[in-house]
């Protein structure tokens, strides 16, 4: 592996205690590309997790707390007239920065939350009739709470599509969560914690990422994985094209963190759940257990390639 990736891997578990292949999904989905998408209860290490990733990262960030009163311009930014020339300028909301934070994101009104529907996609903000180009690199990592908590907005399948991941983290086991008593906050590690690598070094990783060989009969079986969700018939909606190229940029990145230059079908496995679990859209209501064991279910029910 990458001494880089390696030193990330080591300083962001130390951060998130017990939570190792969150973590690791967690950098697999920025390698990738990908905006992140982390969903749990409050308290168990949401915001924490996505500040140490801009932390280790080297990135530059901010973050926006949704709150139901949140505006578009909150975000993008807003045109501001200017007496002296006599003209509009435009200053930039948070959303101009290399990793944004959107905290609780599913506690704004869908109308704001569809504010980030394009920089999510295409990297770029359009206020009036101008473009903005956003930096690069650039992630939306946003953390929700369940959407059976009181105040929260179902984010819609057009927002939840433009999120390469989503993860949980839970709770810790009891090891850890005794050294959590014992230290105190492990927000108090990130201010002296230096980066294990720059933006720049990111975006080498990130082309090395597409490097990575996938194989015809590994490009088969992911196929042969996306058209098994669309023949069920206790899913309403199938994995769409977009997600099976997050899927095979997904494993790539996983197999790059497990120093291989080659895709095998273990790496898809190994990110199926948390590519594709947030994008089907089944019959009927399901706890999060039961969804677990039909994603386990829909991969078990696909040959894997020999």
């Amino acid at each position: 592996m990458n001494t880089a990736l390696a030193h990330a891997l080591q300083t962001l578990d130390r951060i998130i205690l017990g939570k190792a292949e969150a973590v690791r999904l967690s950098l697999t989905c920025l390698l990738a590309r990908g905006h992140l998408l982390i969903e749990d209860v409050p308290g168990v290490g949401k915001t924490t997790l996505a500040h140490a990733l801009a932390q280790v990262l080297g990135l530059a960030w901010q973050r926006v707390q949704f709150t139901s009163d949140l505006l578009p311009a909150d975000i993008l930014g807003v045109s501001v007239f200017d007496a002296g020339s006599g003209n509009f300028t435009f200053r930039k909301g948070p959303i101009f920065t290399q990793l944004l934070l959107a905290d609780e994101v599913n506690r704004a009104s869908p109308k704001t939350q569809s504010a980030l529907l394009e920089a999510m996609e295409e990297r770029q903000v359009s206020v009036d009739v101008t473009t903005y180009r956003l930096p690069d690199p650039f992630f939306v990592v946003a953390t929700q709470n369940p959407f059976e908590q009181l105040g929260t907005f179902r984010l819609p399948e057009s927002q939840l599509d433009r999120f390469l991941m989503r993860i949980s983290l839970g709770y810790p086991d009891a090891a850890n969560e005794r050294a959590l008593l014992a230290d105190g906050d492990r927000r108090d590690l990130l201010a002296g914690m230096q980066p294990s690598m720059s933006a720049e070094g990111l975006r080498e990783l990130q082309s090395a990422v597409q490097r990575v060989h996938a194989s015809p009969k590994l490009l088969e079986y992911v196929q042969a994985l996306i058209a098994h969700t669309r023949r069920r018939p206790d899913v309403l909606l199938g994995l769409s094209p977009r997600a099976g190229q997050g899927l095979v940029r997904a494993a790539r990145a996983w197999a790059l963190l497990a120093g291989r230059d080659i895709v095998v079908p273990e790496d898809v496995q190994a990110v199926f759940p948390s590519v594709a679990a947030h994008r089907l859209e089944r019959a009927g209501v399901a706890t999060a257990a039961d969804h677990a064991a039909f994603i386990a279910e829909l991969q078990r029910g696909v040959a894997v390639p020999i």
